[in-house]
C-alpha cells in the first residue's frame, strides 16, 4: 500500500448500514471510487463479522481501534479507524468513519527534559503540523479527549471531534499558521476540553511556521456549558470518590502483606469479554489508587490518582485486559525493562526496584472495570501460585466494591441517554423565529428530571414553542417527558389552538395515570400528573403570539425598545388534575421581539430571593447581546450560584416578520365563475415574486381548493399566498366547519380528484380550524428568488 503522503480516509454511514459518503482519501486507501461503494452495504467492504462489529458500536457515541476491510484487489487491510455516531444537519443520524493514513510512524521526540516538560504539563496539548493534521498530543489531551495519541495522529481536529467547535478551532488554527501569531478562540472540543483554546504557531530558528501548538484549560467553573454526552464525565458528586475508595481499600489489606507496592487503573466504562479480547491500540485508563509500602516517604512519580495512565498494546496492563486473567512478570524480562524504562506511566516500578509483577483484571457483574497490579521489590520472593490465588480473591472483592460504586453512575447514564434521545438534537428550519436552547440537568444523585423544550414548524408559516416540566427525576420522568413531548408534536400537526392542546394532553395524563396507577399504586407522580406546560404559537405574517400554559412559570418578553415584562397569560391548572379549563391569550409582538420560556429549575438553583433572581433575569435579558446564544450564556450565569438541583431548560427566540411584499390575500365571491379569476390572480403575484416556473402548478392547487370552498363551504372565502424563503403556501379559507377529505374517485365520477391532487402536487397540506371556519392549505419548494 502506497505510504508516501499523509492523508485521511472518511466514510459516512446511515443508520441502515448502507455507505452515503466515500472521500478521495477512502479510493486512494482501498481502491473503490465512490459510485462503486456509495448506497452499498458498508458489510459488503468488511473483512469480519458484520453482526460483530455492530455489537461493538451499539449504543456508542464513539469508537476508535482496529478494523479489518477488503481492499479491492482482495486484500485485507487492517485500519485504525476513530467512528463518530452524530447527527447531521438534517435530523438524520448516521456514522462518520476517519481513518489517517501517514507516512510518519513516530512523531519526532525532543530532549529528555524537554519531552518529561510536555508529556507532563497539567494543561491539554497537541501539535499540529502544516498541513493541520495531529503530529503530538500530551497526556492530559489524550484524557481529555478520551482518545490515544496514535488514534488521532494524521487527523485535523475536525476528524478527531466533529462539529461546529472544531471547525472554528481548525479556522482559527489556519489563521495562526499564515499569519504567524498567536490565535485564540472559545470553542468546547469536549466534555473536558472547553474554555479559551490558545492557538501558538511554532517556528524554526529561521522564523518559519512549521506547526501550530493547541492548549487549552478548562474554566474552574461553566455554569453555561451545554449538557454533557451519556457516559463522559459529569458524574453525581460522590461516586468518583466512592471507587476511589474502594480501590485504595485493596492497597490498604495488600500492602505490605501481599505486595510493596500496589496501583489499581479503571476504565472509563465496563468492558464485556468480547471488547477485551480485540485490544490492538493504546489503552487509556485512569488511576484510582496507588500505594507504596507505608514507610515510603518519597512522592511517587509516574501518573498520580485520577490522572490518566495510557498503556501501549504491549504493556502489563494491556495484556492482562486482553487475555482476561492474571499474569505474572520478571521485570528484568527485556520487554518488560523497556517498557518500564520509556513509559512515564511505569517510572514507579522502577522507583521501587519492583523485580516481580502482577497484573489481575478486575472483573464483576457489569464486566471488565480495570486492572490492579501488584510489585515486589529486589529483597523480597517473588510472587508465588499462593500469592495470586490471594491477589485474585482480593482483586474480586475490590471489583464488587468498585461496581457497586459505579451503579449510581450507569443508572445516571442510561436516565441521560434516555433524555438526550428524547430531547431535540437539531432546531427545525424555519424563518419565522430565531431561536436558542439550553438544558442543564440537574445535579444531585436522583438523576435527569423530565423538562424539555421543542420548536414545532406549523401551516402558514407559523412556529410552536414548547417548554414542559414533568414531576420528579430519573426514567420515569425521562420516559413520562419523551411521551408528552410526542403528543405534543402530534397534536401540534392537526393544527390545535393552544388551550384546546393542552385540553388534550390533560386527558392524555389521566389517562397514563389510570394505566400507571393500576400497575403500580406507589408509583410516584404516576403518567406525569402534576406536569407543567406552556405552549405558543408565533405568526410571523400578523404578528400576533397565542399562548396557553398549564401551571407554567409565564414567558418573559424583551420589546424593541429594551421594556421586558411578564407576559400576562392565566396560569392554568398542572396536568392530570382533570375538568379544569386553560385559557390562550393573544398578544401582537414588534419585530425583533425576545420571548423567554423556561423552567422553574432556574429560579429554584439561586439561594437568593426571588425578586432578586427575577431582577437579574430581566436584567440580562434586557441587555443588548450579539446572539441569541449570548442572552442564553447571560441568564444563566448571572442566575446559577452553582450546579442546579432540578433540570433547566430554557428557550430564547427573536421573532421576524413576514411583510406585505412576501403576503398576498383576496376575498373571493361565492360562484363558481370566480375559480378563473382566483387562477390569474396567483399567477399575477407568482410573475410579481419571479416565481413563474410555479405557476401551473400553483395554479392547479388554487383552482381545486377554491372550488372545493365554493362547493363545501360557506362565505366568506378568502386566498392567500405566502412566500416564504425557498417556499410557497397556498391558503383558501371558508366559514365552514367540515373538515375535507380525500378519497379516490371512480371512474365515471364527475368530480371527487380535487384533493387527491393537491396531495399529488404539494409537499404538504392540511386543514386548519379556526374558531369560526376552517384553513385548507398546501405547500410546496421553489426555486425562484423572489422579488
Amino acid at each position: 500500500m502506497e505510504r508516501q503522503s499523509t492523508y485521511t480516509a472518511t466514510a459516512t454511514i446511515d443508520e441502515q448500514g448502507i455507505l452515503t459518503g466515500w472521500s478521495d482519501g477512502a479510493q486512494r486507501l482501498l481502491g473503490y471510487d465512490s459510485s462503486a461503494v456509495v448506497g452499498r452495504p458498508a458489510a459488503a467492504l468488511l473483512a469480519a463479522d458484520a453482526a460483530a462489529v455492530r455489537r461493538i458500536l451499539a449504543g456508542r457515541q464513539r469508537w476508535n481501534g482496529t478494523l479489518p476491510l477488503r481492499h479491492r484487489d482482495g486484500r485485507s487491510l487492517e485500519l485504525g479507524v476513530i467512528a463518530h455516531h452524530r447527527t447531521t444537519r438534517t435530523g438524520a443520524a448516521d456514522w462518520l468513519l476517519v481513518s489517517a493514513v501517514t507516512a510518519r510512524a513516530q512523531p519526532p521526540r525532543g530532549e529528555p527534559l524537554e519531552e518529561w516538560t510536555f508529556l507532563q504539563s497539567p494543561f491539554p496539548l497537541a501539535i499540529f503540523d502544516a498541513e493541520l493534521r495531529l503530529v503530538r498530543a500530551n497526556r492530559r489531551m489524550e484524557h481529555a479527549l478520551a482518545l490515544p495519541e496514535a488514534a488521532m495522529r494524521g487527523l485535523r481536529v475536525v476528524h478527531i471531534v466533529p462539529g461546529p467547535a472544531s471547525e472554528e478551532t481548525d479556522r482559527s488554527m489556519r489563521q495562526a499558521l499564515e499569519a504567524g501569531r498567536p490565535q485564540e478562540v472559545r470553542a468546547r472540543l469536549g466534555p473536558d476540553l472547553g474554555g479559551t483554546a490558545v492557538l501558538t504557531p511554532l517556528k524554526d530558528a529561521d522564523g518559519r511556521v512549521r506547526a501550530v501548538c493547541l492548549s487549552t484549560q478548562r474554566p474552574a467553573q461553566d455554569t453555561t456549558a451545554r449538557p454533557r454526552p451519556p457516559g463522559e464525565a459529569g458524574s453525581p458528586v460522590g461516586t468518583a470518590a466512592d471507587q476511589a475508595r474502594a480501590a485504595q481499600e485493596l492497597g490498604e489489606v495488600t500492602v505490605p502483606r501481599l505486595a510493596d507496592v500496589m496501583a489499581v487503573d479503571l476504565l472509563d466504562s465496563p468492558r464485556t469479554d468480547t471488547e477485551s479480547g480485540r485490544q490492538r491500540a493504546p489503552l487509556v485508563l485512569r488511576r484510582a489508587a496507588l500505594r507504596p509500602v507505608p514507610d515510603s516517604a518519597e512522592p511517587v512519580p509516574g501518573s498520580a490518582v485520577g490522572e490518566a495512565v495510557v498503556c501501549p498494546p504491549d504493556s502489563p496492563p494491556a495484556l492482562c485486559l486482553t487475555a482476561g486473567r492474571p499474569l505474572l512478570y520478571d521485570t528484568a524480562d527485556p520487554g518488560i525493562s523497556a517498557w518500564t524504562e520509556l513509559d512515564p506511566c511505569a517510572a514507579w516500578l522502577r522507583a521501587f526496584e519492583t523485580r516481580s509483577l502482577l497484573a489481575v483484571p478486575l472483573r464483576a457483574q457489569g464486566g471488565t472495570l480495570g486492572v490492579a497490579l501488584f510489585g515486589r521489590h529486589r529483597g523480597r520472593e517473588p510472587f508465588g501460585p499462593e500469592d495470586l490465588r490471594l491477589a485474585e480473591e482480593f482483586a474480586a472483592k475490590a471489583a464488587d466494591g468498585i461496581d457497586q460504586a459505579r451503579a449510581p453512575t450507569r443508572t445516571r447514564t442510561t436516565t441521560t441517554a434516555l433524555q438526550q434521545g428524547l430531547l431535540p438534537h437539531t432546531l427545525p428550519e424555519q424563518a419565522a423565529l430565531e431561536v436558542a436552547t439550553r438544558y442543564l440537568p440537574a445535579a444531585t444523585r436522583a438523576g435527569v428530571g423530565g423538562d424539555w423544550f421543542d420548536v414545532i414548524p406549523l401551516s402558514g408559516a407559523r412556529v410552536a414553542l414548547v417548554v414542559g416540566d414533568v414531576v420528579g427525576h430519573g426514567l420515569r420522568a425521562s420516559a413520562t417527558m419523551g411521551r408528552l413531548r410526542t403528543a405534543v408534536r402530534t397534536l401540534a400537526d392537526v393544527d390545535l389552538p393552544a388551550d384546546e392542546l393542552l385540553s388534550h394532553l390533560d386527558d392524555l395524563v389521566l389517562r397514563l395515570a389510570a394505566d400507571e396507577g393500576s400497575a403500580d399504586p406507589s408509583a410516584e407522580a404516576a403518567g406525569g400528573i402534576g406536569t407543567t406546560c406552556l405552549y405558543a404559537v408565533y405568526d410571523p405574517v400578523s404578528r400576533h403570539c397565542t399562548l396557553a400554559r398549564a401551571g407554567h412559570p409565564p414567558p418573559a418578553v424583551v420589546t424593541p425598545d429594551g421594556t421586558v415584562r411578564f407576559l400576562d397569560v392565566p396560569a392554568g391548572p398542572p396536568l392530570g388534575l382533570g375538568g379544569l379549563p386553560f385559557e390562550a391569550v393573544e398578544t401582537e409582538l414588534p419585530e425583533g421581539s425576545l420571548l423567554a420560556l423556561y423552567t422553574d429549575g432556574l429560579f429554584e438553583a439561586r439561594e437568593h430571593d426571588i425578586d432578586e433572581a427575577l431582577d437579574k433575569m430581566f436584567a440580562a435579558l434586557g441587555h443588548p447581546a450579539t446572539s441569541l446564544d449570548s442572552v442564553c450564556d447571560r441568564v444563566l450565569t448571572e442566575l446559577l450560584s452553582h450546579r442546579p438541583d432540578d433540570d433547566i431548560a430554557l428557550l430564547v427566540a427573536r421573532t421576524r416578520v413576514l411583510h406585505r411584499d412576501r403576503v398576498a390575500a383576496w376575498e373571493l365571491e361565492n360562484e363558481p365563475t370566480v375559480v378563473a379569476r382566483a387562477r390569474h390572480l396567483a399567477a399575477d403575484q407568482l410573475t410579481a415574486w419571479g416565481l413563474d416556473e410555479a405557476a401551473f402548478t400553483t395554479e392547479l392547487m388554487v383552482s381545486e381548493l377554491v372550488t372545493n370552498a365554493i362547493r363545501y363551504g360557506r362565505p366568506p372565502i378568502r386566498l392567500r399566498l405566502i412566500h416564504q424563503d425557498s417556499t410557497l403556501i397556498c391558503e383558501v379559507y371558508d366559514a365552514s366547519g367540515s373538515t375535507p377529505h380525500m378519497r379516490r374517485a371512480r371512474i365515471f365520477d364527475e368530480g371527487g380528484r380535487g384533493l387527491l391532487l393537491v396531495a399529488q402536487l404539494a409537499e404538504r397540506w392540511g386543514t386548519r380550524h379556526d374558531r369560526i371556519g376552517k384553513t385548507v392549505w398546501a405547500e410546496q419548494s421553489v426555486a425562484g428568488t423572489g422579488g
